[in-house]
């Protein structure tokens, strides 16, 4: 039998919010612990609240890494997908959030850390770097990435172009990427607002697609974005259609 040993997380011995911001972050039980309680919570508040419901749950792969994109125009968009990952995956599943917002300090660090367990994504000149950090974490065994390809949020609630960051991530890669549609979300909790209104939000999950054929040049970082913001776009609109066709009180 091998003999056990303790061996504390190397920054221990760091200030808190030094903590926090570091990525990749160590192992801490304590974290795990009020992510998991934080997720029930959510999950429930956002049943509730929102009347939050995933069309297309059987796409999401049960094992290996996996990428999934979505529109951007709310606050609630990591929570509602990150609510339809597995609970016994939920430490593996990470957003991508703008380290010039979220990591700076105060609630927003410890809300990005704990509760999402979010990567630091660098929206300037060190974006290069993120998709390495991206490339690492994809490169684990059943990783899970959370992207947001417009990089910013939506003022008006339309989709915005991908950006082709996202193809430099997947080009000549066989990991699966699911393309996501959010609807709701933004009349939920539209940018600039502080507290949530009682709006239904859904999750539409895409058929996962996969990259591995396409050379990594520029003109296939171009052509993986345009493909995939082309498969949001698609289910935009059909949710747009189903809505339509629904009575008002339902859709309240």
């Amino acid at each position: 039998m091998n003999d056990w040993s303790y061996q504390p997380a190397s920054d221990l011995d760091k200030p808190l919010s030094q903590r926090l911001r570091r990525f990749p972050r160590e192992p801490d039980m304590l974290c795990y612990a009020i992510r998991s309680t934080s997720a029930l919570i959510v999950r429930a508040w956002l049943r509730v609240y929102h009347r939050f419901g995933i069309i297309g749950a059987e796409n999401l792969p049960a094992s290996g890494p996996f990428v999934m994109v979505s529109n951007h125009a709310s606050h609630l968009d990591a929570l509602c997908l990150l609510a339809a990952v597995p609970l016994h995956r939920l430490h593996q599943a990470f957003p991508a959030a703008a380290a010039d917002y979220f990591f700076v300090s105060g609630a927003r660090l410890a809300a990005a850390v704990l509760l999402v367990n979010a990567v630091p994504f660098d929206r300037g000149a060190h974006a290069r770097h993120s998709l390495q950090i991206c490339r690492e974490l994809l490169a684990r065994d059943g990783c899970i990435l959370i992207l947001f390809p417009e990089g910013t949020r939506s003022s008006d609630g339309t989709l915005g172009q991908f950006k082709p960051g996202i193809g430099m991530l997947l080009a000549g890669t066989d990991i699966p990427v699911l393309p996501c549609y959010l609807s709701g979300a933004h009349q939920a909790m539209p940018k600039g607002a502080i507290f949530p209104r009682p709006r239904r939000i859904e999750l539409t999950v895409g058929a996962p697609r996969r990259f591995a054929h396409l050379r990594p040049d520029k003109e296939s970082f171009e052509h993986i974005a345009q493909t995939l913001e082309q498969a949001v776009a698609e289910m935009q609109l059909s949710s747009a259609v189903s809505m339509a066709s629904q009575p008002l009180s339902i859709r309240q």
